[in-house]
């Protein structure tokens, strides 16, 4: 990385004709004391929220999708299966917990009631639950026992809890079966602890009775309950959908997007996928996709390749979005091997790629920076997070920064990191190499977002220029990374 913290110091160098300028910020002092730093610019609207940016940095979520569909062969249930038949005799959410953390996942989100209408946790509203299968005597509660195995690890909850139940006799009386959702949410953000993420669908069969669920209520009984939890839909309000099943966000991904377009169960997909430039709302994207072919586990499926979850990976982190990633328990209540030796292969794959950064001892030259002379701002920002961003004039739209990396490298990935408390804003960039005496373009995006990985033809140089060509307003960068990919996932 271009920024390197050395003895409680952020050391910032930029090169500019000829003349070193050396910005050092201490964690926790005010620009004013930093040798006249750079006041820094204006947030540009909107921005996002607390819990939206810690959301974020964590890049990836694991999905847990468990319940009677697990032994009954199925993706949906239909809510009449019997209790009895849940029966997961070697169950250890202490596994699922491990295994989620030894490979970079920061969260875990459990189903804890899908279609079918199973509750995972011992429900009084109801007797479709564990409360009535064998599983422990009756005295089982999968909820209550990923809660504490996440707490003891460190490890955040999020919860998924479907508003379509097919098992729920009240469902179709709109007034009823709100009340009883609420009810059995409430049952959830009160038990349990801390919960990071709560997850919410529109989805219906087309036979399901017409009857409208009550998100704002919804949404309003998680804010006064667990009020840093994000909350997920079509609509957000806190992440949206990315439009699509297969983890991929679009190659154009604004965070925003206007709340009052999108309808949940009917939100146009293109929509979500690319979100909204002039969008009035901060609602990032979260990428839902299965390590297996379905979202339950199956005997007769596998998961997928390291090398499908690596592109999956570049188009989901590596465009702005956030990469949740399924993995279903099977019937005896454990990741399988196959899973759990995938997971572990992928992360060695993401390792192998940035664990080294070309960038990290280069230096940087700015063409045109705020301030004029002074050629970046280093600043800390977020209650003394150490995070320093290079920005332009106010108003200038467009700007180039080129990194020196001393000697010539291979390299075949180029990341890019906006500041995006300040607002999302590069509109259209181009990547070029120093080759042969003369600049070459590698590489030509639209939005970069919180992070943005470029894949390239693998090339040998010792300078990388990167060209914003527009921005909203004053562009700024906070991290440019340069890495080699030995297996060259494209």
């Amino acid at each position: 990385m271009m920024l390197q913290r050395r003895y409680g110091y952020i050391f910032l160098i930029v090169s500019t004709l000829a003349v070193a300028l050396l910005i050092l910020v201490r964690p926790g002092t005010p620009a004013s004391a930093a040798s006249d730093a750079v006041t820094p610019p204006e947030p540009l609207l909107p921005i996002p929220t607390g819990r939206q940016l810690t959301w974020q940095r964590h890049e990836m979520a694991m999905f847990i999708h468990f319940t009677v569909n697990t032994f009954t062969d199925k993706e949906w249930g239909d809510g009449t299966e019997d209790p009895a038949i849940f029966t997961p005799g070697d169950l250890d959410v202490r596994q699922w917990v491990r295994v989620a953390k030894e490979n970079g996942f920061k969260r875990v989100i459990l189903t804890a009631k899908h279609h079918d209408g199973f509750c995972l946790w011992p429900s009084k509203y109801t007797d479709h639950s564990v409360k009535n299968s064998p599983w422990r005597d009756g005295n089982g509660d999968v909820v209550g026992a990923l809660a504490d195995a996440c707490r003891d690890a460190g490890i955040e909850l999020g919860l998924y809890l479907s508003p379509w139940d097919r098992h729920e006799p009240v469902y179709g009386d709109e007034r009823l079966y709100n009340e009883y959702y609420l009810a059995q949410l409430r049952e959830l953000l009160t038990h349990y602890g801390p919960v990071r993420e709560v997850w919410f669908d529109g989805a219906k069969g087309p036979n399901a009775k017409n009857m409208e669920y009550h998100f704002d209520a919804f949404w309003s009984l998680v804010r006064q309950l667990q009020p840093g939890a994000v909350m997920f839909s079509d609509e957000g309000p806190d992440v949206r959908w990315i439009g699509n099943e297969r983890g991929i966000a679009g190659e154009t991904n604004w965070s925003m997007m206007d709340r009052s377009r999108v309808s949940i169960g009917k939100a146009d997909q293109e929509y979500l996928n690319q979100g909204d430039v002039n969008g009035t709302d901060w609602v990032p994207g979260e990428s839902d996709v299965s390590i297996r072919p379905g979202w339950f586990w199956h005997a007769d499926e596998h998961p997928k390749t390291v090398a499908q979850l690596m592109d999956i990976y570049y188009k989901s982190v590596g465009r702005n979005s956030l990469l949740l990633l399924n993995v279903p328990p099977n019937d005896r209540g454990l990741f399988s091997d196959e899973d759990v030796n995938r997971l572990q292969e992928f992360t060695q794959a993401r390792e192998a790629v940035f664990a080294t950064d070309f960038a990290a001892s280069g230096t940087a030259t700015a063409s045109e920076v705020r301030g004029g002379s002074e050629r970046f701002a280093a600043r800390n920002v977020l209650d003394g997070d150490p995070d320093t961003y290079w920005c332009t004039d106010d108003e200038t739209t467009s700007g180039t920064v080129i990194l020196d990396l001393g000697n010539p490298v291979q390299f075949n990935v180029i990341r890019l990191q906006e500041p995006v408390q300040f607002g999302q804003r590069v509109k259209k960039y181009h990547l070029d190499v120093w080759q042969n005496g003369d600049w070459k373009q590698v590489s030509a995006g639209t939005t970069i977002g919180y992070k943005k990985l470029d894949r390239i033809t693998p090339v040998r140089a010792s300078r990388v220029r990167v060209v914003i060509d527009d921005a909203r307003a004053c562009p700024l960068l906070n991290e440019i990374g340069v890495h080699f990919d030995p297996e060259n996932y494209r």
